[in-house]
């Protein structure tokens, strides 16, 4: 039997945004759309997902704002993070900041950076040089020795990649 996936409950923030972001695979597809992952084949072939999944998740992000479907090269549509879908960052920042500690080898950790400044960002998303929490399109991925998400054809960057720009396809 499946969850129900309304929690029913007006004044409660957390219920009400678990409504639109706490289905299953939710949360990791916008991480991805954060990461650079924007084709509807990429995301399918890095999560292992069910297409009928994966596009009824994409249609619920779609309804809510958070992301839109745009024109890609060729006569493939792409996926990306609306302004709205981008200030879900500092949550999956968190989340990738508790797994880094919780669950990976240091090689394995995925490390931010401020662009404007170059200074790494603390657990907690705040760069210690200009005193602020950067937004997601002033930030920096480092390449990583094993890298997990989600350069399309899977191989090592070689330099920090912004958050938000489109990975490579194979």
């Amino acid at each position: 039997m499946a969850l129900g996936t309304n929690y029913k409950m007006d004044d409660c923030a957390v219920a009400l945004t678990l409504d639109v972001v706490g289905e299953r695979w939710t949360l990791l597809i916008v991480s991805y759309l954060f990461f650079g992952l924007r084709r509807y084949s990429d995301i399918i072939k890095r999560l292992k997902m069910s297409p009928a999944v994966l596009t009824q998740r994409l249609n619920g992000l779609i309804e809510n704002d958070l992301v839109a479907r745009v024109p890609g090269p060729g006569a493939h549509d792409e996926y990306e993070l609306t302004a709205k879908g981008e200030t879900l960052w500092p949550i999956v920042s968190g989340l990738v900041q508790w797994g880094n500690g919780t669950f990976l080898e240091p090689e394995q950790r995925h490390e931010f950076t401020h662009r404007a400044c170059g200074t790494d960002l603390d657990a907690a998303g705040y760069c210690p040089t200009c005193r602020i929490v950067p937004a997601a399109r002033q930030i920096d991925r480092q390449p990583r020795a094993v890298d997990c998400a989600p350069a399309a054809d899977a191989r090592p960057e070689a330099e920090p990649r912004p958050l938000l720009q489109a990975a490579r396809t194979a």
